[in-house]
């Protein structure tokens, strides 16, 4: 019996400024700035369906920055989602491809999906 589970319990996001990242991610997916950062490098965002995001600055390098996306953030409506982001001020970088999905970058150009599912 394989004793690895199914599921991932966490993703881990390189980031150059803890205080900083956790403004922008919490702006950006309002969430509410309600958690401490612990051992001065980690804060950690809550998902629904308990794979949380981890933003942590001791991993961060320019080589750990992702070039693609780890992961996708879930949207019943893709261009609501674009649109969203667009006024938020989000750096876009690419449109939104077969009405499904689009890519955008963190302050510190790691780059993100948001996916229509």
């Amino acid at each position: 019996m394989n004793p690895i589970q199914h599921e991932i319990g966490t993703i881990f996001i390189p980031v150059s400024n803890i205080e900083k990242a956790r403004d922008w991610y919490c702006r950006v997916f309002n969430f509410p700035k309600d958690h401490e950062i612990l051992f001065e490098h980690l804060y950690i965002l809550p998902m629904n369906n308990g794979t949380n995001i981890v933003l942590d600055s001791k991993i961060f390098s320019e080589d750990a920055v992702y070039k693609h996306p780890a992961c996708h953030f879930n949207t019943q409506d893709i261009k609501e989602a674009y649109n969203y982001l667009k006024n938020k001020e989000v750096t876009i970088i690419t449109e939104i491809e077969h009405n499904h999905w689009f890519n955008f970058k963190d302050p510190d150009g790691n780059v993100l999906m948001i996916c229509q599912c």
